[in-house]
């Protein structure tokens, strides 16, 4: 190791080398903690942690701690994989926290996804806002609405089980999707996602329709973007042509 490297650089050398070993989790040593360890300033200890975060190795949750992150969970944006169903296929245990589970009015968006051959018609939803997490970890914010005659959900099990599954039950299955991908700050939902109300977030609103091509699910999913990424395959275009629009399926 060359002696003109920064001091915080060899630290950070060295607790990367144990957050391989780690498990995503795993409470991660304190500022001052590192500082004594090392025998170095808390600024020194603090240049180094904050490189691990910027990485997405690292979290640090207000009035907890920091602790030790994976790679984002990444869904292929063109398959229609539920929450719930990527959670298992990545050995993690889904789980959600309701935050509402009602029959409400909808929303004119909300009339218009779900109702478009008259959306200017007064309609009720079935309104479900969760927050859906990998084993404890809080990773979106999820509002999903259905049409009115779908309360048979609101009986569901709405804090392990899957909306999808359930709706296969009822005899509806979700077959095609469109999403639009859009980012915003945490603010108000902050404290749910034990985040700062400036981390970023990625929103996908998309819509649901069934295996008979009628609506069937209007919902926006607000994403911790440091602890969930999308992925997507993509075709080059030739020069002189224009790409095909693409949409994102769930």
């Amino acid at each position: 190791m060359a002696s003109s490297q920064p001091l915080y650089e060899r630290i950070e050398k060295e607790l990367r080398r144990r957050l391989e070993a780690a498990t995503d989790g795993d409470p991660f040593p304190s500022e001052s903690r590192l500082a004594q360890e090392f025998g170095v300033s808390r600024m020194t200890a603090r240049a180094a942690l904050v490189r691990l975060e910027r990485d997405g190795l690292l979290e640090r949750v207000p009035g907890r701690g920091s602790f030790v992150r994976q790679a984002a969970a990444a869904r292929p944006v063109g398959t229609l994989l539920s929450f719930h169903d990527q959670a298992l296929a990545a050995g993690r245990t889904p789980r959600s926290r309701v935050l509402e589970a009602v029959v409400r009015p909808a929303t004119a968006l909300e009339k218009a996804a779900l109702h478009p051959a008259a959306p200017a018609q007064p309609a009720s939803v079935v309104a479900i806002t969760r927050v859906r997490l990998f084993d404890d970890l809080p990773v979106a914010i999820e509002r999903a609405v259905f049409p009115a005659s779908l309360q048979a959900l609101l009986t569901a099990d709405l804090e392990t089980g899957s909306l999808h599954q359930t709706l296969r039950r009822l005899g509806l299955h979700p077959t095609l999707g469109s999403s639009v991908l859009t980012a915003r700050t945490a603010d108000d939902d902050a404290p749910d996602l034990d985040v700062d109300p400036t981390t970023p977030m990625l929103v996908e609103t998309r819509s649901i329709v069934d295996q008979h091509g009628n609506p069937l699910e209007y919902t926006v999913s607000s994403y911790v973007a440091h602890r969930y990424a999308l992925k997507v395959d993509f075709s080059v275009a030739a020069p002189g042509h224009s790409a095909p629009a693409s949409s994102g399926t769930r």
